[in-house]
């Protein structure tokens, strides 16, 4: 039987995911990741547009099977683990204990930051992976920049006898001759939080501590730190992470069939509901959709508070974005809710007749979640390895994922459009006319003064002042 390469990928979705390639005896030749699977999967059609290695791949291929993931990070780690476990033949590039580049923290007295590729040592603490190296090295600016971690080796560190030029240019806080530890400790917990993708309550301290130099008229030390917001923010959005366990692939179609079965209700669509907030600022909302299919990305919502007296009530916020959803979103046949019984309860009242589903944490995240019926009722006993479980678990992970994401985007955008609010006599028009000559609040920070003003209808006062709010300069 002549098997067509096209045939193989003729179902392959439109998603995110890795692929896997076998031949005719089942040996697994070939693994990787891909944005789209489809896209990916149709390079391959045409044989001679590939290296020479996948080539030669390529004819020994009778079977492609696909896994599909949230994102195109979750993508990464999943190669990432059956190209270490499997160990296909073809991926000649990370066979051999290679892997993607990482970072670590290690474990002594003044850790030090450090990249690597290979295996996972115990006394190192590991984040990543990072699609590539360039984006690593960013990562480790921000960190030297904010936290001023050494990145020198354990014997470098003992033979200095003065600051090496980390120092010197602001990047090291000098552990080898200035062995402040406990200071060295406050930095080391700061970059953990940044390096895990906690870094708003770090940004909203830089900026009391900036206003606070500012009005101080120290605008040495606020411009400094005014560099540090703008690298934390950017860091922010590339959104870095821990290294985290895989959501294995689910069978979604038997999966929601047996809770279809469990709860009596028939699902067409489920919508997954959560919140996220910074001490009440930025109150915004999400719901992520799924179904027989898997995640239906089509239904996904994101909602800024409207209500701003139920900002930083859980409770009050999870109400309207319900409500809201049920009126002028898709049509679900299921609410599910990330929260206890206060959260179950507001659900229920403002889900218009829907039955509401609740995923509790308990105390053990990952591992001790509960759930509470449409009819009020807690349910405890649900296999902790069963695929039903995994399935609820992946649902509500996804919608954490997806409103943490829109919440790091709304808080960038409001903590940018805040600097330049900070400048007197910059209102709207010259803000929007600022923004459509630059393209973005950095680049704006970053022109000199002869650029600013060439911008349309800014004028050289509002000019010099905005180059002096930047460069902490008397013009």
């Amino acid at each position: 039987m002549n098997i067509q390469f096209s045939d193989l990928i003729e179902n392959a979705p439109h998603t995110s995911g890795v692929y896997k390639m076998y031949d005719a005896t089942g040996n697994l030749l070939y693994v990787g990741k891909a944005k789209n699977l489809n896209n990916r999967l149709r390079q391959y059609l045409d044989i001679s547009k590939l290296e020479l290695h996948k080539q030669v791949m390529r004819t020994l291929v009778t079977r492609v099977e696909w896994e599909t993931v949230p994102t195109e990070s979750d993508a990464l780690i999943r190669e990432q683990e059956l190209i270490k476990t499997q160990k296909p033949k073809y991926n000649i590039m990370l066979t051999d204990g290679k892997m993607y580049p990482m970072l670590a923290l290690t474990h002594s007295d003044f850790p030090r930051l450090l990249k690597f590729r290979g295996r996972i040592a115990q006394r190192r603490d590991v984040y990543g992976p990072y699609p590539s190296v360039s984006a690593l090295n960013e990562t480790i600016k921000t960190i030297q920049r904010v936290c001023q971690i050494r990145t020198c080796t354990d014997t470098q560190m003992r033979n200095r006898t003065r600051p090496c030029l980390l120092h010197q240019i602001g990047r090291c806080s000098a552990p080898c001759c200035n062995p402040d530890k406990q200071k060295y400790a406050e930095n080391v917990r700061i970059a953990r939080k940044i390096l895990t993708g906690d870094s708003a309550p770090i940004i909203a301290d830089l900026n009391t501590q900036m206003k606070k130099f500012a009005a101080e008229m120290d605008y040495e030390s606020a411009a400094a730190i005014r560099d540090k917001i703008t690298a934390l923010t950017h860091t922010s959005n590339r959104g870095i992470r821990h290294e985290s366990p895989y959501t294995p692939n689910l069978d979604w179609n038997k999966n929601v069939s047996e809770l279809e079965k469990w709860l009596n209700i028939k699902i067409g669509l489920a919508g997954v509901f959560d919140n996220s907030h910074l001490f009440g600022k930025q109150p915004v909302g999400a719901m992520i959709t799924f179904g027989h299919n898997g995640f239906e990305k089509s239904g996904y919502r994101h909602f800024k508070l409207h209500d701003k007296s139920r900002a930083g009530n859980d409770i009050a916020m999870m109400s309207e974005f319900v409500k809201r959803a049920t009126e002028r979103g898709p049509k679900l046949d299921l609410i599910i809710v990330d929260g206890g019984p206060a959260q179950w309860r507001i659900a229920n009242r403002a889900a218009n007749g829907i039955p509401v589903f609740g995923v509790t944490k308990g105390v053990v995240r990952d591992g001790d979640e509960h759930f509470i019926l449409p009819d009020g009722t807690e349910y405890h006993d649900l296999p902790k390895d069963s695929q039903l479980f995994l399935m609820l678990r992946a649902v509500r992970d996804e919608a954490h994922r997806f409103v943490i994401t829109y919440h790091r985007s709304v808080r960038a955008k409001q903590l940018t459009a805040s600097v330049l609010d900070e400048i007197d006599g910059i209102g709207p028009a010259r803000k929007r006319a600022l923004l459509q000559h630059f393209g973005s609040v950095r680049a704006i920070m970053d022109a000199d003064l002869n650029a600013l003003k060439h911008v349309s209808g800014l004028g050289k006062n509002a000019a010099e002042k905005i180059y002096a709010h930047f460069h902490s300069e008397v013009i």
